[in-house]
């Protein structure tokens, strides 16, 4: 990496604290607007609570109880269009809600699952309905009672929607620095002037506060005053193998009016999530033994296959930054987002809350603020935009293209790689005639074509990044094929 040491560069229009998907989002709808952006990210893309989401594109079932139809309405219309326009990273996904040790009485449920489709207006998914008896495939895993309903909702990776994110920014001219710390800023005149831990001090015309969980820490590096303060509720998911077959996945009501996902997850894994946890520091995203047995009892009260904290392949924990409203109890704390804009000077806009199927949305309710004071008409730009490689008419006919011209990947391979890059894998892999051009061969299917790839062309600069980030590949291989690659990546990147 490149190191600046006290250089002045040309002003930005837009300097973004945080790689996360509402920094990579607002990233790309500014670039789009023509403005001259930098994001900064003092990790990776994507690196902390945009990858341990419960990677879903939904509405909010659960938000309903909480009567936030604008929110739930907003993310089931973000839905349908994140469907369309990422239809390599995003899936639909059938919901299985059984209505045993059931806190909520029928009518409740059937009359929020109407609701719920009701807000989502005209849509591609199916509507809610009742289980019934030729719904085997739903029912099998299941203990006891076998009634209950089926909804829709999507699945996504998450990580890689951010990242696809900040590679359109990219193509429109943002740039994207990461393992970049945002050091301080000062206001002069009609600009911020920032330091930034590679030796950088640059000036901005605005400032966005995009730092997820840290928030509040940049703004009290700042020399502004805001009432707002953030809520910090750790959830966390564990992993395990498989509970049962299909690509459905269910929803589980908990004793303590919660609910727990229960999601297919790489072929051979199921995962299960989320918890809601009060913390202090963000730092503190860490899957606590009580949290592990917790998520253990929740889908062992429903599935005849059992499981134990032993059986926990791996877990991830997330920080969401919630605006305080409030509430006494984390799992009531408002899920919508905040936007706070300070003029008093060189504009400063601070991001609380959000949730990654909204990110688009409030990305654009970003430039509808912060675009007339930098001279930028606000429109929508990118509510019919694609994002980089989903310009594809449907995934499967993309994978039968991928399995045609490269037959020698395999259907695993083919597939999740078609997943991962949509058409820009007709870019990475242009001219590669047979299994020798990939490069050497680094486990579960990683080849080092596809490793510079992510090196070159997504800012991966660490074995994680590249395994657990770019892909779930880590998740694969064996403890000593992780150390195994990652003395390649060092031996190349380091």
């Amino acid at each position: 990496m490149y190191q600046h040491r006290n250089a002045v560069h040309v002003p930005y229009d837009l300097l973004i604290i945080g790689g996360g998907i509402n920094g990579c989002a607002i990233a790309r709808e500014a670039s789009l607007a023509g403005l001259k952006v930098l994001l900064v990210e003092k990790d990776d893309i994507a690196s902390h609570t945009s990858s341990a989401s419960t990677k879903l594109i939904h509405g909010g079932l659960r938000y309903l109880e909480t009567r936030e139809f604008r929110l739930v309405r907003e993310a089931l219309h973000e839905r349908e269009r994140l469907l369309a326009a990422a239809p390599h990273l995003i899936r639909p996904m059938a919901f299985v809600l059984p209505h045993a040790h059931a806190v909520r009485p029928w009518w409740m449920v059937r009359a929020g699952l109407w609701l719920y489709d009701l807000l989502a207006g005209k849509s591609s998914l199916p509507r809610a309905r009742s289980l019934n008896a030729g719904d085997r495939t739903f029912t099998e895993p299941l203990a006891g009672e076998h009634r209950g309903f089926v909804y829709s909702d999507a699945w996504v990776d998450d990580s890689r929607l951010t990242l696809a994110n900040a590679l359109d920014a990219a193509a429109q001219g943002a740039e994207i620095a990461t393992r970049t710390e945002f050091v301080s800023a000062t206001r002069a005149a009609d600009r911020w002037q920032v330091s930034l831990s590679d030796g950088r001090t640059i000036e901005a015309r605005g400032l966005v506060n995009a730092a997820g969980p840290w928030v509040r820490t940049i703004i009290n590096k700042l020399p502004v005053e805001t009432g707002s303060q953030v809520r910090l509720v750790k959830g966390s998911h564990i992993v395990v193998p498989r509970l049962s077959e299909g690509d459905h996945a269910y929803i589980l009501q908990q004793p303590d009016r919660r609910i727990v996902f229960a999601i297919p997850y790489e072929g051979d894994f199921t995962e299960i999530g989320t918890t809601d946890i009060p913390v202090e520091r963000a730092e503190d995203a860490i899957c606590s033994h009580e949290e592990t047995q917790y998520l253990c009892d929740a889908v062992n009260r429903y599935f005849t296959r059992q499981v134990s904290p032993a059986d926990v392949r791996w877990s991830w924990s997330g920080v969401r930054p919630l605006h305080d409203d409030g509430a006494a109890k984390a799992q009531a704390v408002t899920r919508d987002y905040v936007l706070e804009l300070d003029t008093d000077g060189p504009l400063l806009l601070s991001i609380f809350g959000g949730k990654i199927t909204t990110a688009r949305a409030l990305a654009e309710e970003a430039m509808e603020k912060i675009g007339p004071p930098l001279g930028v008409e606000p429109r929508c730009r990118t509510r019919a935009r694609a994002f980089p490689g989903g310009m594809i008419a449907g995934f499967d006919l993309h994978l039968d293209h991928v399995r045609t011209r490269w037959p020698f990947l395999g259907e695993q391979r083919a597939r999740r790689m078609a997943h991962a890059y949509g058409t820009l894998l007709f870019e990475m892999l242009d001219g590669v005639q047979d299994e020798a051009g990939m490069g050497a061969a680094l486990g579960a299917g990683l080849t080092e074509i596809e490793a510079r790839w992510m090196h070159e062309r997504e800012w991966a600069r660490t074995p994680d990044d590249a395994l657990f980030r770019r892909s779930k590949l880590g998740l694969h291989l064996s403890a000593v094929e992780r150390e195994a690659f990652t003395t390649w990546w060092t031996a190349r990147f380091a």
